[in-house]
């Protein structure tokens, strides 16, 4: 009789199981990535910094490689965490369009709203919520770049954001406009200014970003008068930002939006003047039959009034910016 094997047998070779990835250590992974640092890291993900150090270990442990080189600077990406970082952000985005669409095909009573940092929506949700009591939502805070992206993979349902980005598949409906002013150090030769022109800042370096429509409208690339705006390195997070105009290397143009409790205490703004304002849209997928769609972009038009001033400030400590149910707003 021919004897089957069964699946343990001695000579089935051993089966390797890929590490039980815990999505939370990817995302404090890819925070302390964001930051280039532990203690800002902990801070925006409101842990302690050596639990977070000791979640790192762990998902170094599990993947049986060194992510960052500690240094008393920060934290530096290896090259297996530079290889890392991608897959980790593909991972937990996958994640977001799994659980979201997956509400969705249960729930339609469900919506997820994205948001930058210093627009608050918190005013739109409880209107939505006294309207639909039954409705479920979510906020979600974005990066800069990411409204579109996020969007088109269905990680949120709508988009508080600014402009520019690219408009392509998307619904955009401008919800109001915010005066641009300049972000300088505290005690840089501008700030106490009553106002600027971009005669004043006309060889202040300014940082650029990887988005060349978003750095050409927030550096104002080229000037009116045709001259190329100075060049300052290019930045990816805010904390790299505020740290080079803290140290009165760079100036920036930011969104009068960006109010003083959104910054730092080393900070101050002035207002520009001659300088178009930035626009603060509403954005969704294009043929989205999701009913809270429509119904939240009513909201949003009916209560994000500009609460804008272009007054100099000196900035306190930043808020943190987390995702959080509608419960808590």
């Amino acid at each position: 009789m021919r004897r089957t094997h069964e699946p343990y047998d001695s000579d089935v070779p051993e089966r390797v199981l890929p590490p039980d990835l815990d999505l939370r250590l990817v995302r404090y992974f890819t925070a302390v990535a964001e930051h280039q640092h532990f203690g800002r890291a902990a801070e925006a993900l409101y842990v302690a910094q050596p639990y977070l150090s000791r979640q790192i270990r762990r998902l170094e442990e599990l993947l049986g490689a060194r992510l960052f080189d500690r240094t008393p600077q920060g934290a530096r990406l290896t090259e297996a965490g530079t290889v890392f970082l991608p897959l980790a952000t593909e991972l937990l985005n996958a994640a977001a369009r799994a659980a979201t669409q997956t509400r969705a095909a249960a729930a339609p009573s469900h919506i997820t709203v994205g948001y930058l940092t210093s627009l608050i929506v918190t005013p739109a949700v409880r209107e939505l919520l006294s309207q639909r009591p039954d409705a479920a939502v979510e906020t979600v805070h974005l990066k800069w770049n990411e409204p579109r992206a996020a969007l088109l993979d269905h990680r949120v349902d709508v988009a508080i954001a600014r402009l520019p980005f690219a408009t392509e598949q998307l619904d955009v409906v401008t919800l109001y406009e915010e005066p641009r002013i300049l972000l300088v150090a505290r005690d840089h030769r501008l700030a106490g200014r009553p106002y600027l022109t971009l005669d004043d800042i006309a060889d202040e370096p300014m940082p650029r970003w990887r988005d060349p429509d978003w750095s050409a409208f927030w550096r104002i690339d080229p000037r009116p008068d045709g001259r190329p705006a100075p060049d300052g390195p290019v930045v990816d997070t805010l904390d790299e930002k505020f740290d080079l105009i803290a140290s009165g290397e760079l100036v920036v143009i930011v969104a009068a939006g960006l109010r003083a409790s959104s910054l730092r205490p080393d900070l101050a703004t002035v207002p520009l003047r001659g300088v178009a304002p930035s626009a603060v849209v509403l954005a969704s997928r294009s043929g989205d039959d999701n009913p809270l769609v429509p119904a939240f972009r009513e909201c949003a038009l009916h209560q994000m009034a500009p609460a804008v001033t272009a007054k100099p400030t000196v900035s306190p400590p930043s808020r943190r910016n987390s995702k959080h149910r509608s419960a808590a707003l």
